[in-house]
């Protein structure tokens, strides 16, 4: 892994030995011509532009508003598993959303960071690689109508196979050789509280699991992370595109040749011709007025998320015909569901103070914190340095891990067929969501997995500078308030076991001590105040709502979206593995290259008795 000492343009430039082109915006013609333009260089976006380049043979621009993850001094803070909260609050890689105010949330504004870079959120997020529970796919059968049976949990699986390289091997539910790292860390400083919370779990009668990803989800155990062998941030750029550029053989070198990488550039409009959309019109992400248009001989292929591709199709004149016309925006196709059925995952942290070990000594962030907190203002930054530089000269110690080491799914209440409430455990207390507390302690993020709640993303005018509006209309039904409730009654029983209590646990730190843990009024306002969004957006250009089960938009013809947008409903757990397995399946349909689903043989673990029982 090339780091200290190398100059900048062999370090981090996307910019390749043969065949791999960066246009600069002064250089680029006014229109370019591929076979395919791909919107977004994101989770999927990269996967499907290194599908169709290598194993299609076809000409692709990929086209990224954002910059290269690695052109400049701070490519560190993407490529550093344990720097993931840098970008959170920086917007040069991060298009800092926010939500619209969310009524059951107090009138709350939550944030939404989302990727802007090459990897897009992959980039940005927190490595969690989740791919769900099989009834996930299951019920998407039903949910997207027809042809809806491509999506079921046996295709589906040989996907999320052929992206993956597992750090311990191929198996029956995994991949061994794909370009996506998957790794499990066991960082040494804080293994002990670690293994206690999945002590913990198994002490108050929920199961254990080997593998998370594999025959059984539910239960408490090690969780895989997107994080190379050589210890640095597995994002798709990394995975799909860096090969290319990296051009190790003949072929990889050749189909270098026919992917271009525009970044830097705003899609502002498609471009219609009838019915057919024939390409994109870009201008400069730097403010300058330099309209160009990037021609699609076959498709055009939206990949710029749950906020991006329905922000584009509405500023093309595709969607909600009423609301496009309030805004003076002329109507090309009406499609009423582009921006519906907006889907998000709402999560809480339950925090303690606790006996060492934990990171706080090694926390780089500067506090910012109010009275009281500032009693806790004592930072070690020597340690601080001290594991960035092992990191940047050996990729390893504690900046290598994301250090969501385990985790755990539960089912919330008898009658649930599969886990609902998802864990992701971390020894340190984060306060607000970015800030390290200066003390020694530990935290379990808990949030319902499949909330009835949808929402919306509509324009804020016809300005394409303008963000949209994103409303999530968080805990709008009273079961999302129930699941809510009995998520943080459960997670504070879990953590209070001996195997936490009698070692670790000093003292709880949110909720405060004296809670009411038992009163709804009080659990629901705690939860109005204090939760916040998992960055899970999906949903928005649902299959058998906007698109058909390949992904091409009804009605209209060369245009097809594949992110995470077009999931008829969220996956059980974080969305970024579902998301690169879309890329993956999309890409095989269109090159023709489709997998034989598994065999029947290959199932999944439920409860025997989860009709009557919760654990």
């Amino acid at each position: 892994m090339q780091r200290a000492g190398l100059s900048a343009s062999r370090t981090v430039s996307l910019l390749p030995r043969v065949g791999l082109h960066r246009h600069a915006a002064s250089a680029t013609a006014s229109v370019t011509k591929h076979d395919y333009v791909i919107v977004g260089g994101g989770s999927a976006g990269c996967a499907i532009a290194h599908r169709l380049a290598k194993d299609g043979g076809k000409r692709v621009l990929l086209i990224e508003n954002g910059p290269s993850d690695r052109g400049s001094w701070d490519w560190w803070k993407i490529h550093m598993p344990a720097a993931l909260t840098f970008n959170l609050a920086d917007n040069k890689y991060n298009w800092d959303f926010h939500t619209v105010p969310q009524k059951g949330l107090d009138g709350r504004r939550l944030h939404q960071p989302r990727g802007r870079t090459l990897g897009g959120s992959s980039a940005i997020n927190a490595m969690a690689y989740v791919r769900g529970h099989a009834l996930d796919y299951e019920r998407w059968v039903d949910e997207i109508g027809a042809g809806g049976e491509t999506w079921n949990y046996r295709h589906v699986l040989p996907y999320f196979k052929k992206a993956q390289s597992h750090s311990e091997g191929g198996s029956t539910y995994r991949g061994g050789d794909g370009p996506l790292s998957v790794s499990r860390k066991n960082t040494a400083v804080v293994e002990s509280i670690n293994g206690a919370f999945v002590e913990a779990g198994v002490q108050a009668g929920y199961l254990g699991t080997a593998d998370q990803n594999g025959f059984q989800q539910e239960g408490f155990g090690k969780m895989d992370m997107t994080v190379t062998p050589a210890g640095e941030r597995a994002s798709t750029a990394n995975a799909y595109l860096r090969p290319l550029r990296n051009a190790a053989n003949h072929e990889d070198k050749e189909a270098a040749t026919r992917l271009d990488i525009l970044t830097g550039r705003t899609g502002t409009r498609l471009l219609l011709e009838g019915s057919r959309v024939v390409g994109v019109e870009t201008v400069s992400s730097h403010g300058h007025d330099d309209a160009q248009r990037h021609l699609a001989g076959a498709e055009t292929i939206l990949c710029a998320g749950a906020v991006g591709s329905p922000q584009l199709l509405n500023l093309s004149g595709i969607g909600n015909a009423p609301d496009l016309e309030k805004l003076g925006i002329k109507v090309q196709h009406h499609l009423p569901e582009v921006g519906q059925n907006l889907q998000d995952h709402l999560e809480f942290y339950i925090q303690y103070r606790s006996n060492p070990p934990s990171l706080y000594p090694y926390a780089a962030t500067f506090s910012k914190l109010p009275s009281p907190l500032n009693r806790y203002a004592f930072r070690r930054p020597l340690l601080a340095a001290q594991s960035g530089l092992t990191w940047m000269f050996g990729g390893s110690g504690l900046g290598a891990s994301n250090h969501f080491e385990v985790g755990g799914f539960i089912r919330s209440r008898p009658g649930v067929r599969h886990p609902d409430l998802q864990y992701h455990f971390i020894p340190g207390i984060v306060v607000g969501q970015l800030d390290f507390l200066p003390d020694h302690g530990f935290q379990a993020h808990c949030g319902p997995l499949r909330p009835t709640s949808r929402g919306s993303v509509k324009l804020a005018s016809a300005d394409f500078k303008e963000a949209p509006l994103i409303d999530p209309n968080f805990l709008a039904t009273e079961e999302d308030i129930v699941d809510m409730r009995a998520g943080v009654r459960h997670t504070v029983e879990i953590l209070e076991q001996s195997a936490l209590a009698d070692n670790f646990i000093k003292e709880r730190f949110s909720p405060e001590p004296g809670f009411d843990i038992g009163d709804d009024k009080t659990v629901d306002a705690w939860v109005r105040k204090m939760t916040h969004s998992g960055y899970h957006l999906s949903c928005t250009c649902a299959m058998g709502r906007v698109v058909d089960a390949h992904g091409l938009v009804f009605g209209l013809e060369g245009l097809r979206i594949a992110d995470a947008s077009i999931m008829p409903s969220m996956t059980s757990g974080n969305l970024n593995a579902p998301t690169i397995m879309i890329g993956e399946k999309i890409a095989a349909h269109i090159c023709g290259h489709e997998l034989p689903p598994v065999e029947n043989s290959v199932g999944w673990f439920e409860a025997p008795d989860w009709e009557t029982t919760q654990r």
